[in-house]
C-alpha cells in the first residue's frame, strides 16, 4: 500500500493511492465503508492505527468514491512531517570499503533535523556559500512502533513501511568544520593521568542538517509490499544523466541489523526515519555521485528504488553570501 502527505486545495491531507494511481483522503475514503476509527490528520496517525488500519483501507478501496485527488494537482510533503528523529547510516554501502583507513564494525549513524526535510518535487535550495553539495540516493525505514533494545531477528517487526531518502550532503560545509586536534583521556593504566590522542573530527549539523538536505518520498509504503527490501536496485539521475546504480544488498549491515544496532542506544519511536546509506555504485559511465556538485551541475535530480517509486526534484542555487553573524 502507497501512503502520503499531500496539500490539495489548501489543506493538508493524508491520502492512499489506488491501482490506477488515484489519491484518495483517507478519511473520506472510510467514511465511504462506514469505518470511523479516528481521524487522520497527519501521517502519524495512520502509523498510530498500525496494521489493522491496512485491510481496512484495501476493503475501502475495492469501491473507492468518485472523489479522487489528481497526483499532477497536489503539493508533495515528506510522507512523515516530523518524524522525531531522523538516523542516518554513514558509510554502509560496501562500495566504501577500499577508501577506509580505519572503522568502526558496528554501524555509525548521525541524526539529522526534520527542519531539514523536503518532499517529492519540491526545489532542492543550494545557498552559494555551502560551498560543493551533492545528492546521496538511500533507502528509509520508516519505524511503526516504540522500539528499544529489539534483537536483529525480531527487528523487522518494528518496521512500518519504506521511503526513497535523498541524504544532501555538503562537502565544502564538512572540510570547513574539521577539527585536528589533541584529544586528552584518562590514560588506561593510570586514570588519575591523561594523555592526549591526535584525532580529527568533524559535526554533521552544517554539512548534513541544512534546510532542504532531506529530500524524503514521495510515498510510504507499507512493509508488506515489499518482499525483500535488502534487494532493491537504486538509480539515481542528475540533469538526465546517470550517477549511481546500486543496490541494497550491497550495504554492509542490512536493515534488521541497524534497527537493532540503534535502538541499544536511542529509543525509537513510530514515525522517526531511518536512512540506510548512500547507493553510489558509479553508473556504466562511471559517472558517480561524486561529479554532481549542484553548484555547477545543474538539476533536476532524480531517484528510482524498486517499489518505491520515483522522487524528482529541481535544484535552485540562491547567489548569496553568508550573513553578518559575528557581533563585530
Amino acid at each position: 500500500m502507497r501512503l502520503a502527505s499531500i496539500r490539495y486545495l489548501g489543506r493538508d491531507l493524508v491520502v492512499v493511492a489506488g491501482p490506477d494511481d488515484r489519491l484518495f483522503e483517507i478519511d473520506t475514503l472510510l467514511d465511504g465503508v462506514g469505518a470511523r476509527p479516528g481521524r487522520f490528520a497527519t501521517m502519524c496517525d495512520v502509523i498510530a492505527a498500525g496494521e489493522p488500519l491496512w485491510q481496512t483501507l484495501r476493503q475501502a478501496l475495492k469501491r473507492p468514491p468518485a472523489a479522487a485527488i489528481d497526483p499532477d494537482k497536489v503539493t508533495w510533503h515528506p510522507p512523515v512531517r516530523q518524524p522525531g528523529k531522523i538516523c542516518a547510516v554513514a558509510m554502509n554501502n560496501s562500495a566504501s570499503n577500499a577508501r577506509k583507513i580505519s572503522a568502526p564494525d558496528h554501524p555509525a549513524f548521525f541524526l539529522k533535523p526534520a527542519s531539514c526535510l523536503i518532499g517529492h518535487g519540491e526545489p532542492i535550495r543550494i545557498r552559494s556559500y555551502y560551498g560543493s553539495v551533492h545528492p546521496e540516493p538511500e533507502l528509509a525505514v520508516v519505524i511503526g512502533r516504540k522500539t528499544r533494545d529489539v534483537a536483529a531477528r525480531d527487528a523487522m517487526s518494528a518496521v512500518y513501511g519504506y521511503t526513497i531518502f535523498n541524504d544532501i550532503t555538503g562537502n565544502g560545509m564538512r572540510a570547513e568544520d574539521m577539527f585536528h586536534y589533541w584529544a586528552i583521556y584518562a590514560k588506561p593504566d593510570n586514570p588519575d593521568e591523561t594523555e592526549r590522542v591526535e584525532q580529527h573530527l568533524s559535526y554533521a549539523a552544517r554539512y548534513k542538517g541544512s534546510d532542504c538536505f532531506g529530500v524524503m518520498g514521495p510515498w510510504l509504503v507499507t512493509r508488506d509490499a515489499v518482499d525483500n527490501p535488502d534487494d532493491l536496485n537504486v538509480y539515481c539521475k542528475i540533469h538526465g544523466e546517470t550517477i549511481a546504480e546500486d543496490n541494497t544488498r550491497f550495504y554492509n549491515y542490512k536493515i534488521a541489523e541497524v534497527i537493532s544496532f540503534i535502538s541499544h542506544f536511542h529509543t525509537l519511536h513510530p514515525g522517526d526515519v531511518l536512512s540506510l546509506g548512500t547507493a553510489f555504485k558509479p553508473s556504466a559511465s562511471r559517472k558517480s555521485i561524486h561529479h554532481a556538485n549542484f553548484q555547477k551541475v545543474p538539476g533536476p535530480v532524480e531517484i528510482v528504488i524498486d517499489g518505491l517509486g520515483r522522487q524528482e526534484n529541481p535544484v535552485v542555487i540562491e547567489e548569496r553570501e553568508l550573513g553578518p553573524w559575528r557581533l563585530s
